[in-house]
């Protein structure tokens, strides 16, 4: 079982990304604020769950919230300002719509910005130790794999249905047959070296 909170006293802010790792779409962050007597067996890392269980906690999380956000920042802007200040942006824009404020905002992994008037913790691997951080890292990657399901209808050559826009083979074929695609990060190597 994940740990709940870290504090005796303040309001936490569980945030993670999803998508840092793909050559298309957005990267995706989330801000979760749960209830200190929040419990739910299933709730783990994203990344150790199945698509099935992620659905299925998705609207658990969303209804059981004190509050939570997602938040987009697009392939441009990555390319502008590289994907590890673009997860940030992600993260900030998220916690900016919380509609609770934190006193304290627990951040999965080692880099992050401060948040004007918020201390934060950054915890490695802190999706698999703290139920707050895991669940924003259900609801990012849900509202991601969403958005990549949309485009995909756009775009279908690239299987992102399949991919979420990862680096399958499938996806680096498609890039070598048809090129890249408007939602492609151009500062990514899109084909093998």
């Amino acid at each position: 079982m994940l740990q709940g909170y870290l504090t005796d006293h303040l309001v936490e802010a569980g945030c993670d990304e999803a998508g840092r790792g793909c050559l298309a779409g957005p990267v995706c962050a989330a801000a979760v604020i749960l209830p200190r007597d929040f419990r739910d067996e299933l709730l783990n890392d994203s990344k150790q769950l199945s698509e099935k269980q992620r659905d299925r906690l998705r609207p658990v999380i969303e209804s059981a919230s004190l509050a939570w956000a997602v938040a987009f920042v697009d392939a441009g802007t990555i390319d502008e300002i590289n994907i590890l200040n673009a997860s940030i942006l992600a993260m900030h824009r998220a916690i900016d719509h919380l509609k609770l404020r934190p006193g304290l905002l627990l951040i999965d992994g080692n880099r992050f910005h401060p948040y004007p008037g918020i201390p934060d913790r950054c915890i490695i691997k802190g999706d698999q130790k703290l139920m707050s951080i895991a669940a924003a890292s259900i609801l990012a990657k849900t509202h991601r794999d969403e958005y990549m399901y949309r485009i995909h209808h756009q775009f279908p050559e690239y299987h992102w249905d399949k991919n979420k826009g990862y680096p399958s083979v499938g996806h680096r074929k498609a890039l070598a047959t048809v090129g890249p695609s408007p939602f492609h990060r151009q500062t990514f190597r899109l084909t093998p070296p």
